[in-house]
């Protein structure tokens, strides 16, 4: 009965403050009089029959002064706490701690951006319960297309040897709007075709050790068609019809007969690694060379930070490594970093990526920071790069971050349950 007499203090209090200016001097004394009545048995601890009494006073009083805030329905209630919950996640998201999603691979093996892991056509899939585990788990979902009709599979691919594909409307969670690429096969030229995500960025590897075991076998294959002298069809693809963009593609046959609704390709596309980051400590602490560095592309001024479709810069959240704080000069050798002339410390992907441990590639040489180049940092910027280096559009391309920019650093792994599921490196 106390705790009901607390809920009805706090209505009351809430009449008080939202009518006062409309209540005459004789009703808002008739409501304190009645408010303080009942909180003097709360605070006292008065028997049931008492606070029982005191309520149902006060309830007449607030019948007769409430408005619209009494009777108080559920459809308000609840509309006010989700309204509330949604302001302090909103404020909780914007100034201390906010998830973030790394899509692409650019900071592998560190962080984990969206990877196909491939399921052999000849290979029996996992059935529905290993299939939601891993939905739970993983995010792994599952991408399949299959062969039209019976005959040989060929696809199409760009001039650097890359899978074409085109740019196409589709939704993001079936609801809202996103771009997304459609890759078509040919089985005795029918069309079958596959969608994924706009950052998604290894069907290629999944085409490699479906077709031909691995990335040195399709290149075999493709100077073997080469070498032949084949009659191979070429044409122009329009890439994006919102801007009428194209590029020459030419068909190459898989070496491989199917048979009519045979899985052409099938794989799990595994969700990439989602993590806090921590957006306070930068405001009272100087971001530290190694440390993992989240910030917005919105203000870098780059050709590669620029929309293709709209020519307006690209405003996205990224994530790399901080490799030169404002005055550092850096420049890349024999795969390693340097940093003001000496081999760059601070973090263990430094040294695994000069010694080429534990699947690090190793610093390349590429675009600003070509063989014998230097770049340095200019005042209130930041230079960083992907652990990836040989799969990384960084400072190399698109040069240094604005102070402005910054967004924080990454503390925690907390999806998918992987090894990695913790403390972020």
């Amino acid at each position: 009965m106390r705790a009901n007499a607390r809920q009805w203090l706090e209505l009351a209090d809430k009449v008080y403050h939202y009518r006062r200016d409309r209540l005459s001097a004789a009703e808002l004394q008739d409501l304190q009089t009645q408010t303080s009545a009942l909180h003097r048995l709360v605070r006292a601890k008065a028997e049931r029959m008492k606070i029982k009494l005191a309520v149902e006073g006060l309830e007449e009083v607030l019948r007769r002064l409430g408005g619209t805030h009494y009777p108080k329905s559920s459809l308000v209630e609840n509309v006010e706490f989700f309204l509330v919950a949604a302001i302090v996640i909103l404020g909780f998201r914007t100034y201390f701690i906010q998830p973030f999603k790394i899509p692409t691979n650019s900071m592998w093996p560190s962080y984990y951006g969206m990877t196909a892991e491939v399921l052999p056509p000849d290979a029996p899939a996992p059935g529905p319960i290993e299939r939601t585990f891993r939905l739970l788990a993983l995010g792994a979902r599952r991408h399949e297309v299959t062969a039209p009709r019976s005959g040989q599979v060929s696809a199409e691919f760009f001039e650097n040897g890359s899978l074409a594909y085109t740019l196409k409307s589709g939704r993001k969670w079936f609801v809202l709007p996103a771009t997304v690429k459609e890759y078509t096969f040919y089985v005795d030229g029918e069309p079958a075709s596959l969608t994924v995500p706009l950052d998604f960025h290894d069907v290629d590897r999944a085409v490699w050790e479906t077709y031909f075991g691995n990335q040195e076998g399709f290149l075999n294959h493709m100077q073997r068609q080469a070498r032949n002298g084949q009659s191979l069809q070429r044409r122009v693809l329009e890439l994006d019809p919102a801007n009428g963009s194209t590029r020459r593609v030419v068909r190459v046959p898989l070496n491989r007969q199917v048979t009519a609704g045979e899985p052409l390709l099938r794989f799990d596309l595994l969700t990439g690694d989602q993590l806090f980051v921590d957006r306070m400590s930068y405001h009272f602490v100087r971001p530290a060379v190694g440390q993992g560095f989240v910030f917005r592309t919105g203000q870098i001024d780059s050709p590669f930070m620029t929309n293709p479709t709209t020519g307006r810069p690209l405003d996205e959240y990224y994530i790399k490594r901080l490799v030169g704080l404002p005055g550092d000069k850096l420049a890349i050798q024999d795969y390693t970093l340097y940093r003001n002339g000496r081999p760059i410390t601070g973090s263990p992907a430094f040294d695994k990526n000069a010694r080429r441990l534990d699947r690090f590639v190793g610093y390349r040489n590429e675009q600003a920071l070509g063989v014998g180049q230097t770049m340095s940092v200019p005042a209130d910027h930041f230079m960083v790069l992907g652990d990836n280096s040989a799969n990384s559009q960084d400072s190399r391309y698109w040069g240094h971050v604005p102070a402005k920019s910054v967004i924080g650093k990454p503390f925690l792994i907390y999806y998918p349950f992987t090894k990695r599921w913790g403390p972020a490196r």
